[in-house]
């Protein structure tokens, strides 16, 4: 009974060495063919190692900047809202410059500031002995889609910048499977040369030089396949960021409109 209940477990063990020794042949051999590659090989395998780099530096970033740009938009309207006057508002957008909504809003408080102060009526001289300050009247905008365009012009340049970089992840998701195929292709071309120079379609002359030639293919996938997934989450937040300046624009025009028309 003994010797049957280790006899499995012994099984077991030798099981998962030789898996463990075939993983490490594996990733071993992987290495070889990319050591024993051609010059063309390694070139490629380089472009395609840097596009990835870049492709997850960027991808990082962009994460990070939008999770900060999403908290401090949350921000931002909360302070907007509880806000009686827009010079509370102006008060704060330093401390959030990295809210989309903070461009916004000061692009349309700088044009809604110049328009009442062109419109503010001038104290007029009154009989000698008469009160100087007569009370102003109510400051009204002079137009007001002049600062539905200063808002759109703003949604534009805060899209851009949310935009920036975002772009050479569909660059790579596009080029690093041709270019990866562009190794191959090469590759295949030596192979079939080292046969024609050999005589030989042994499989193991073939084997290594089709081999070789695969592994520029798979660093081309592994490259482009983050960039593709990344490229759509990234566009569809910057969707979402573009759809909130939308509303905030008509919110700030909604004010404007009541308080200075």
């Amino acid at each position: 009974m003994r010797t049957l209940g280790t006899r499995p477990l012994a099984l077991l063990l030798l099981q998962a060495q030789g898996g463990a020794a075939t993983d490490s042949d594996s990733s071993t051999a992987i290495v070889v063919l990319v050591a024993r590659s051609s010059l063309i090989s390694k070139g490629v395998l380089l472009l395609l190692a840097l596009m990835s780099i870049i492709s997850w530096s960027i991808i990082l970033y962009k994460l990070w900047s939008y999770r900060r740009s999403a908290r401090q938009s949350a921000t931002f309207l909360d302070v907007f809202r509880r806000s009686n006057k827009f010079s509370e508002v102006q008060a704060v957008c330093r401390s959030l410059s990295e809210s989309p909504l903070v461009g916004l809003f000061q692009s349309g408080y700088t044009e809604l500031t110049a328009q009442l102060r062109q419109t503010a009526a001038p104290v007029e001289a009154g009989p000698v002995g008469s009160n100087p300050r007569a009370p102003a009247g109510r400051p009204t905008l002079k137009s007001l889609p002049a600062v539905d365009r200063a808002l759109m012009r703003a949604a534009t340049v805060e899209v851009n910048k949310l935009e920036r970089r975002v772009g050479f992840l569909a660059t790579t998701a596009s080029i690093a499977p041709f270019v990866g195929l562009f190794g191959t292709v090469w590759g295949i071309m030596v192979a079939f040369q080292g046969i024609a120079a050999t005589g030989s379609t042994n499989l193991g002359v073939v084997a290594p030089g089709i081999a070789d030639a695969l592994v520029t293919t798979a660093a081309g996938l592994f490259a482009a396949i983050p960039a593709v997934y990344f490229y759509n989450m990234l566009s569809q937040r910057v969707k979402v960021f573009a759809s909130e300046m939308d509303d905030f624009a008509m919110e700030f025009l909604n004010i404007a409109e009541r308080n200075f028309t």
